[in-house]
């Protein structure tokens, strides 16, 4: 690995601080210009040099006739031009100075024999001026972080923690809006396309040494430089997770991904024997695979396995347990200290077991005061996990019936969330134990949105929520193992 981030080769391609674009023009429905668009929207504060060999100006920035007119050199070329030319434009990239590029263009290797054979002219220039670039055929990189995103789609949530390299460009783009409901986002991402210079492994070792990054997610369709994988993902996980979907396991991913990007999948045993030997958790669907960077990326390491379930209805505790049992996750007894704590706040009709069931009560408040401090004080519970039920509705109508206006209703109900969120969210910093949520109502619930954004990860159901304690755990058992 090199020895600070700035020397790292993607350091100036996520963190540009000026741009060339190549392929941008004022006709709104070109690939180029609906990626300059986008850069633009996003706010990135550097200059910016389009290259256009007849418009003096392009979406309001001048604009250069080459790549050798420009007033300086900038620090990343970007490239959306014919392939039978992007080679021509990385040479006089080179021969300006710039040592950095991402190509989107696509018609290289994925497309058969001749691609093949242009895609290796591109890499031996880029060579010959010891230039470094993404691609080709992928849509580039989006760094929040820095105001920078020129790929197709706009980038509208807030930067997150989560870095991201793909092999596909679209699936980068497309989790845009997947991920904001979360409350999560990306560091940084990269789609790494034909991988012809820059490869996923490469990225990998970038986001080890990324501040911003807390998780590592990895969309794999191939893996070219298996040992290489290996010694970056043993060096990182100590360190951050590494969470990876891999989609060429089966015959119909292989051609899949062989057309997308030319990638050579292998057998899925040897891809999960590789993954279980560096260490890197591995996903089985995309939605798996963010539900683990959101749960390792938000709550600090539990102890154990051990996981009390607290609910206020029994079917939910049932269902969770069940799900909990299947995930090979453990439901300790609480202490009976724990239960002498309960027992007063606790009706007769209620379960001081586990699940700890609360069924109805007439202090509701109790759900996130009393309960969960006294679990979370429980030396055999490592983990609490709790049910919500979307309370507002409910709540507004029997103020409104006890003859508050519904503009005093809603008042006093944001206050009680908050008053329950911060009890939750103070006991889980003072217990140091994680506390994950889940409900069958996902996100449009007030409470819900407030404790996902002080980091409270919120499932709609039990079993995405027991799958991603499961994610939890083995990390840090096998961190514990290898640190």
């Amino acid at each position: 690995m090199t020895r600070s981030i700035a020397e790292n080769p993607l350091y100036a391609i996520a963190n540009p601080r000026s741009v060339a674009f190549l392929g941008a023009s004022n006709k709104q429905t070109t690939m180029g210009t609906i990626q300059f668009m986008s850069m633009k929207e996003l706010g990135y504060e550097g200059p910016v040099y389009p290259i256009h060999p007849s418009e003096k100006e392009v979406l309001g920035y001048r604009a250069y006739r080459s790549v050798a007119d420009l007033p300086e050199v900038p620090d990343l070329a970007i490239i959306v031009l014919p392939t039978p030319i992007v080679s021509r434009s990385i040479e006089e990239c080179g021969r300006k100075g710039i040592k950095r590029a991402v190509i989107i263009s696509g018609g290289f290797k994925e497309v058969g024999e001749e691609g093949a054979r242009l895609e290796e002219e591109l890499r031996r220039i880029a060579d010959a001026y010891g230039i470094r670039f993404v691609g080709p055929n992928c849509l580039g990189v989006v760094n929040p972080h820095h105001k920078f995103n020129p790929t197709p789609l706009p980038y509208e949530g807030a930067p997150g923690f989560i870095g991201m390299a793909s092999q596909s460009g679209s699936f980068v783009t497309q989790m845009f809006d997947y991920l904001r409901p979360m409350g999560l986002g990306f560091s940084t991402a990269f789609s790494v396309g034909n991988e012809a210079n820059i490869d996923i492994v490469d990225c990998m070792e970038y986001f080890g040494m990324c501040d911003k990054t807390k998780v590592i997610a990895l969309y794999i369709e191939g893996i070219r430089r298996g040992e290489a994988f290996m010694e970056a993902a043993r060096s990182i996980v100590p360190q951050k997770p590494i969470v990876a979907l891999y989609v060429g396991g089966t015959e119909t991913g292989r051609k899949a991904g062989f057309s997308h990007t030319g990638a050579l999948a292998g057998p899925d045993e040897l891809y999960e024997g590789i993954f279980r030997q560096s260490g890197v958790i591995r996903a089985a669907s995309i939605i798996e695979l963010f539900d683990f960077c959101w749960i390792l990326g938000s709550l600090p390491a539990p102890k154990g396995r051990g996981v009390v379930i607290e609910t206020h209805s029994g079917g939910p505790g049932a269902n969770a347990a069940d799900a909990a049992g299947r995930a090979g996750l453990e439901l300790p007894a609480l202490s009976e200290k724990t239960r002498e704590k309960l027992r007063s706040s606790f009706p007769p009709t209620a379960s001081i077991s586990n699940p700890v069931d609360m069924t109805f009560s007439r202090n509701h408040q109790d759900l996130f005061t009393i309960i969960p401090q006294a679990i979370l004080e429980d030396e055999n519970a490592d983990i609490l996990l709790m049910y919500f039920l979307a309370q507002g509705r409910m709540m507004m109508r029997q103020m409104k019936a006890m003859g508050f206006s519904e503009e005093e209703a809603a008042r006093t109900i944001s206050q009680m969330i908050e008053t329950q969120a911060e009890s939750l969210i103070h006991l889980m910093k003072a217990s140091g134990k994680p506390v994950v949520g889940y409900s069958y109502r996902f996100t449009d619930d007030p409470l819900q949105q407030r404790l996902i954004a002080a980091g409270i990860p919120v499932f709609p159901g039990p079993e995405r929520a027991v799958a991603a304690i499961r994610a939890l755990a083995a990390y840090h058992e096998t961190k514990n193992l290898r640190n």
